[in-house]
């Protein structure tokens, strides 16, 4: 019989770090740029820190394995930094975390990700992570090389040194390994910056992506999300197994302070009520330790059995509407947008939000028989790959999307230039895989999505709705503009009018058909010259301060707008400007 060896959890992803999210060159630059960048953010919205991110990845060489470049990442935040003491065990040990198992909303949960990208660059550059760190104690920063020790699971510091840096805080990290880079698509470096972008309103980010120059995207909110509190699981989410191995964290303590502390909604009348579904009143006061397999079983039936209040929905955050809709022009000029943020509800017993983004960007996705841009997101972390198992995918394909306007081939996403964009956040996601690509779907979760996307669909289809009966009225316009002439040629011809009448009558047409328009726009933009000169004029005498100026400017656009055609609206800006 052959020997049984033991493995230790960094043996096990080295060998296996295909689900984690490094299965090939390409998606190995994609997810070690987005677990970088998702322990800033999450760092820096745990401090309260507003945040700057810097990223610059670049071709450096070629790689080491066939058909691969030498890739190098930097990622940089003005986060709250990281003790020296602690860079070892951040990025060179697996499960080393403290954010595992603690049912929050953020992006990191299980202290892998950022391991396993060290681990990826110590195999394929034979150097893991460099970094460099500062917290606001510290008068130095402190940087050196983090490696991974495979058998022991730990991790080493290497060629540690003091320098300077001019930043208050902040972190930096250096990755270079064995990729491939793409840019655009759904597995692109630009689809996953964009999808960061539109659900961090409070992000500034810079970048520079390969030869291309530094792209600067500001922030168009000032306010830091505040994570909710850390909720326990509700028993009811729980297999047998699961139970038994949450029972393991709590020690020695007695089965009834386990379920109180252990698990949300379960309170002393659910001890009670336990106890009539089977469980017996003497097991309650034992501890855990003294428990047999037989009696867990019987213990977890009598509380799956036992109805229970809901979770709490308070655990959960959403990116709001109001900012959800000004971060989604930040990825573009939008002629349409839809934005809806729902409620946070119950599914599966785990507390949920949904929101959803419909956009329709010019110059952008562009072909009416592509299907939509689909962003996915899980706790405001960009999903690319895996699409088709999605419950986020489903919930789409499963609307009918015709009823809205636009065209869709049976089970498959709607046809057009828009994208859409649909976020899910919630302290119990439940992945399909280890590397957090996919949401599994399950009946009451793809019906909550497909609520919120059936409300932005109503927005779109007024939308579309009101551009197909201007498109109507323009064709009818252009088909009375190309016969008209004609009949006023003949009416003149027949009353045998001279050249005078039939240019009034050929003005009149112009009129009617609001193709005079050119003529009214010219003085239309004349009088708006004149009103801001005499604003300006109005300010310097006055005090008038900029924003009361501004006010000023929006109150007369307004009186355009309200003008009946737009030579009325020129008139009436004349008149105002005069009077002023």
């Amino acid at each position: 019989m052959s020997k049984i060896t033991k493995s230790s959890t960094a043996e096990y992803f080295a060998k296996n770090l295909q689900q984690v999210g490094f299965s090939s060159p390409l998606k190995a630059v994609l997810t070690t740029l987005k677990e970088a960048v998702d322990n800033s953010l999450d760092a820096c919205e745990q401090a309260g820190i507003l945040p700057e991110i810097k990223v610059e990845i670049k071709r450096v060489g070629t790689g080491s394995t066939k058909n691969t470049d030498l890739v190098k990442i930097v990622v940089e935040d003005n986060g709250p930094g990281i003790d020296p003491d602690d860079l070892a065990k951040v990025f060179g040990e697996y499960l080393a975390s403290s954010k595992f198992g603690r049912g929050q909303c953020s992006r990191g949960q299980q202290g892998i990700g950022i391991s396993a990208a060290t681990t990826w660059a110590q195999l394929t550059n034979a150097k893991g992570a460099f970094v460099m760190t500062k917290t606001v104690n510290m008068r130095k920063a402190v940087k050196g090389q983090v490696d991974v020790d495979i058998k022991s699971n730990t991790g080493i510091l290497r060629n540690k040194e003091s320098v300077d840096w001019d930043k208050k805080s902040g972190v930096r990290v250096e990755f270079a390994f064995d990729g491939r880079i793409q840019l655009n698509g759904d597995g692109g470096l630009l689809t996953y910056l964009d999808g960061t972008v539109l659900v961090n309103p409070h992000l500034t980010l810079d970048y520079k992506l390969l030869d291309n120059d530094w792209v600067h995207i500001d922030r168009v909110s000032n306010i830091v999300p505040e994570l909710p509190e850390a909720t326990l699981p509700h028993p009811h989410t729980f297999k047998l197994g699961e139970f038994i191995t949450h029972s393991t964290l709590f020690g020695k303590i007695n089965l009834d302070k386990f379920l109180k502390s252990g698990f949300s909604r379960v309170t002393d009348q659910s001890l009670k009520e336990f106890t009539t579904k089977g469980l017996s009143k003497s097991l309650l006061g034992k501890p855990l330790t003294a428990l047999k397999d037989e009696d867990f079983k019987n213990i977890f039936k009598a509380v799956q059995d036992t109805e229970l209040m809901a979770p709490s929905t308070k655990s959960v955050l959403t990116v709001g509407e109001e900012a959800l809709s000004k971060s989604i022009q930040r990825l573009g000029q939008v002629d349409f947008f839809s934005v809806v943020t729902r409620k946070p509800t119950i599914c599966d017993f785990k507390p949920v939000v949904v929101e959803v983004a419909l956009a329709r960007f010019i110059n952008r996705n562009t072909e009416a028989d592509e299907p939509v841009q689909l962003l996915r997101f899980a706790n405001r972390v960009p999903l690319q790959f895996d699409k088709s198992g999605c419950a986020i995918t489903w919930a789409i394909e499963s609307v009918n999307w015709k009823n809205y306007g636009l065209v869709q081939p049976k089970g498959s996403l709607p046809l057009g230039p828009y994208v859409f964009a649909v976020s899910i956040v919630s302290p119990f996601i439940k992945f399909k895989n280890a590397s957090k690509e996919t949401i599994d779907a399950s009946e009451e979760l793809v019906e909550e999505i497909r609520r919120a996307l059936m409300q932005a669909g109503q927005k779109l289809s007024s939308h579309i709705r009101k551009e197909q009966k201007e498109a109507d009225l323009e064709r009818k316009l252009a088909h009375i503009e190309q016969f008209a002439p004609i009949l006023v040629e003949s009416l003149v011809r027949i009353t045998k009018s001279n050249e005078s009448r039939k240019k009034k009558a050929e003005e009149g047409l112009k009129k009617l058909l609001g193709r005079d328009s050119d003529e009214a726009h010219a003085d239309l933009e004349q009088a708006h010259a004149k009103l801001s000169a005499q604003k300006e004029r109005d300010a310097k005498k006055l005090g008038i301060t900029e924003e009361t100026s501004e006010a000023s400017v929006e109150v007369a656009e307004e009186n355009v707008k309200a003008a009946g055609t737009k030579k009325q609206a020129t008139k009436k800006v004349a008149e105002t400007t005069k009077k002023k």
